[in-house]
């Protein structure tokens, strides 16, 4: 076997990927690794997948062929784990050494022939302690796995059902994080609204962690429409810490294609949810997650998505082109909405969302907001508000990792722009 000195990750999909990213980074360099962010340079290559969306998985395939030349004259090594079907193993063991489900990540050391600094083999999944890829901003994992089986998605397969981490555990890496000047904390897990340990469920623990001392931001994702509980609105509205900004994926704005969709509620109980936020939480942004081109979705269907776009007035929309997913429900239907189709519905949705995101945006301008600066790049610096709107304004790079007034002077579909107070 190679000698690895040096790792590359390469990390798709979400925030839970890349928090199990940072769990992999720290497993890798308590053996003695050292990360580097060039391909070429690595030794190793380790890829967390994200299995969702078919398009992800084909992206693998291909950067995996790129790297068969060097894998094939004993220069490098490649491992695979993350979101993996048993079938996507079976055509992709020939391009990797190595295919690990992401719970049992601990026994990298065995596969790399070296003796961790740790006690790994005893550790589990959530209890690996990460390699943070920021000095400011860290995501914390509260649970993973799935109890939902969307129709579409194979988290629940690939990820098991839903475990907690331990409140106490949570806690204790958040006291940490702040301890050591971390300045923006979000808590992820496939669905947080379903978080449950002792004594804790997802409002409380929310609490708790916002009673922590520190000039810090709380914020979490993603949440399920059907699990947004009233007490969980009064722990946002109360909240010191906790942002005014809310993902909530609605997927479809039609109530037999979200029957399809395994989803449990209705387009009308989503609007009555947004309202009841809106009401509680003035000012609050909320972005959210659409699937155009479900099997069997027709026009006038996707139109009932596109209807309640212009009602909510969404600031921002992720929008994904059904791609089947073998596994999955969905998957057994006929995939008979055409990519053409699906593209169109995606362009009208995205003016939608173009629209009305400006319309928002526009009422910041002559507005201060607080911006967490988390980039710099020729002479302008760049960031988040509390309402996750990006904001770039003119300034110094030691503002990275800082929090900062910027009064908004123009606003964009995408972000706005300021100067500094």
């Amino acid at each position: 076997m190679i000698e690895l000195k040096k790792y590359h990750l390469w990390v798709l999909g979400c925030q839970m990927n890349k928090s199990d990213g940072e769990r992999i980074a720290g497993v890798l360099q308590s053996c003695g690794l050292k990360p580097t962010l060039k391909e070429a340079e690595a030794d190793l290559l380790v890829v967390v997948a994200c299995s969702v969306r078919q398009a992800a998985i084909d992206r693998i395939y291909g950067k995996a062929r790129q790297w068969e030349k060097r894998r094939g004259s004993g220069k490098l090594s490649t491992i695979l784990t993350g979101c993996v079907l048993d079938l996507d193993k079976n055509k992709m063991r020939e391009f990797f050494d190595l295919i690990i489900p992401i719970k049992d990540i601990k026994r990298l050391p065995d596969f790399l022939e070296k003796k961790a600094n740790l006690d790994l083999a005893a550790a589990s999944y959530l209890k690996l302690p990460p390699r943070y890829g920021s000095k400011f901003q860290a995501y914390v994992p509260i649970l993973t796995g799935c109890n939902n089986y969307c129709s579409y998605c194979v988290v629940p397969y690939v990820r098991g059902r839903e475990i907690s981490r331990p409140a106490k555990e949570v806690m204790a890496e958040c006291q940490w994080l702040l301890q050591n000047g971390y300045k923006e904390i979000t808590l992820i897990g496939q669905n947080v609204n379903s978080y449950q340990s002792g004594r804790y469920d997802f409002p409380e623990l929310l609490e708790e962690i916002d009673s922590l001392k520190g000039n810090f931001w709380l914020r979490f994702a993603t949440s399920h429409p059907k699990d947004l509980s009233d007490e969980l609105i009064e722990a946002m509205a109360r909240g010191k810490h906790l942002t005014p900004h809310l993902h909530l994926p609605i997927q479809s704005g039609d109530k037999k294609i979200l029957q399809a969709m395994n989803r449990h509620y209705t387009p009308g109980q989503y609007l009555k949810l947004v309202a009841k936020v809106k009401q509680r939480i003035p000012g609050l942004m909320i972005s959210t997650d659409v699937i155009v081109g479900y099997p069997g979705e027709t026009k006038s269907q996707f139109n009932n998505t596109a209807k309640i776009m212009r009602q909510v007035l969404f600031d921002m929309v992720y929008i994904n082109k059904y791609s089947p997913r073998g596994g999955t429900a969905a998957a057994k239907l006929a995939d008979n909405v055409s990519w053409r189709e699906k593209k169109r519905r995606e362009k009208v949705l995205n003016g939608i969302l173009k629209r009305t995101a400006l319309e928002r945006n526009k009422k910041l301008i002559n507005k201060t907001v607080r911006v967490l600066v988390d980039g710099w790049k020729q002479g302008d610096c760049f960031g988040k508000s509390d309402t996750f709107k990006t904001v770039v304004f003119s300034g110094d790079q030691k503002m990275i990792g800082k929090f900062v007034a910027v009064k908004i002077i123009s606003a964009g579909s995408w972000g706005l722009k300021g100067e500094l107070v």
